[in-house]
């Protein structure tokens, strides 16, 4: 079955806030088997809402609005509601007395009038209580359709999906079980891996679809299915994947909901009992960013330096001038120097060292920009690689930065 999602709200139309309420519901009809058909964002005007409502309603057996809910004028989703299904407002008791107790409670005053106009609901809808704020969820039925109404709040919606609409959703319609499986893969692109898979994926089911999902050096393959019986859809995919295994061993990392490759490298150096220090000069903290914005880092990461400006790899690091001078401060000779010296300063077992020229201008080194040269220190001594990443500045720091830690990654698979 299908469900479409619609947005209601300007400030989404001109780019001020971001629509994450989308991509919640997606996520979350679909782990109940309702696939989202489409997702479209409206201003807050009347012809608007309607056209939307009755596209949404040819298309599918669900409809989620979110937003428009206010109390202020330019809110006008209830009152498009009316018009849509032909009804009217009237004042629901138990969203008035709730509003009473929430403003007793946190606003510790009366609510204005404008305030109890939430309490005005569409005759024909049910009523879904808000526990975290004063505009309520709206189910209505028209021709087989659900059309369920949300504040656009994101705590407010999350809160009114997990305690009414999900479950309700879920007691109206017989669904399939959807099952999606997604493998992590770094360093190759992807093209080449299409065409290493190519026959193993002309040979799939058609019960499931393949997609590639490919950002700043990583691909990830996401399998999905979708059936009656859960048992074999699961067993579908985890035998297609078995397949696939062997052609993507060396680029594997492992799956989504493992986390990313991040989580797999602090998890090799927490069960290995090691520690990791960073030298960062062209990824500017990146690396130790993806680290510690993970609990529990303490307990692997050291620490690390940026040590952009030339000189301060020399003051801080102790690289020597004379190997800057004589190959250049983005070479392979100081990025290996980098990451032996960051190595012994916090007293690690492993590094990682950047150093490159992210552009768009040249810096103190004449490399081409987009030349980046990583290190890699451990209990066996250090490695080096050069890699071009292209001209685009964020972009050279992002696959740098997530091409170190895949080459850390395989450092620490060898060595364990």
């Amino acid at each position: 079955m299908q469900a479409e999602i619609i947005t209601i709200g300007d400030e989404i139309l001109i780019g001020q806030i971001v629509d994450t309420n989308s991509a919640y519901i997606a996520t979350e009809l679909n782990k109940i088997g309702i696939q989202v058909y489409q997702i479209t964002s409206v201003q807050d005007e009347r012809q608007h809402i309607l056209d939307a409502l009755a596209k949404a309603k040819a298309r599918s057996q669900v409809v989620i609005v979110t937003g428009g809910l206010g109390p202020t004028k330019d809110d006008i989703t209830k009152q498009t509601f009316c018009e849509f299904f032909e009804d009217e407002l009237v004042e629901n008791a138990d969203v008035v007395r709730q509003i009473h107790e929430l403003f007793a409670t946190y606003v510790k005053r009366k609510p204005l009038p404008a305030n109890l106009t939430q309490a005005l609901v569409p005759s024909k809808a049910e009523v879904l209580p808000n526990q975290h704020g004063t505009a309520p969820g709206m189910w209505m039925k028209q021709d087989g359709v659900v059309f369920v109404s949300l504040p656009g709040v994101p705590y407010e919606m999350k809160g009114l999906m997990q305690d009414s609409v999900l479950p309700k959703l879920q007691e109206t319609f017989d669904r399939p079980f959807i099952f999606h499986k997604t493998l992590l893969t770094y360093g190759e692109g992807e093209s080449s891996i299409a065409n290493r898979i190519e026959a193993w994926e002309d040979a799939l089911p058609a019960h499931i679809k393949l997609a590639y999902l490919p950002s700043l050096g990583r691909v990830r393959l996401r399998l999905s299915a979708k059936g009656k019986d859960k048992d074999q859809v699961i067993a579908d995919v985890e035998a297609q994947i078995k397949a696939l295994m062997p052609m993507v061993e060396n680029i594997f990392v492992g799956f989504e909901e493992d986390g990313a490759i991040e989580e797999a490298v602090a998890k090799l150096l927490t069960d290995m009992g090691k520690t990791l220090s960073l030298a960062e000069s062209c990824t500017g903290g990146r690396i130790a960013q993806t680290f510690i914005s993970r609990s529990g880092a303490s307990a692997y990461f050291k620490g690390g330096i940026t040590p952009y400006e030339t000189y301060m790899k020399v003051k801080l690091l102790g690289v020597p001038q004379e190997l800057i001078d004589k190959h250049s401060v983005v070479s392979a000779e100081v990025a290996a120097s980098m990451a032996t010296q960051v190595k012994q300063l916090f007293g690690s077992d492993y590094a990682i060292s950047t150093t490159g020229n992210a552009g768009p201008s040249l810096g103190d080194s004449a490399a081409p920009v987009g030349t980046v040269f990583i290190g890699i220190a451990g209990p066996e001594g250090v490695i080096t690689e050069e890699h071009r990443f292209g001209k685009h500045r964020d972009k050279v720091i992002q696959r740098a930065t997530n091409k170190a830690l895949e080459l850390l990654r395989k450092q620490l698979v060898k060595s364990s």
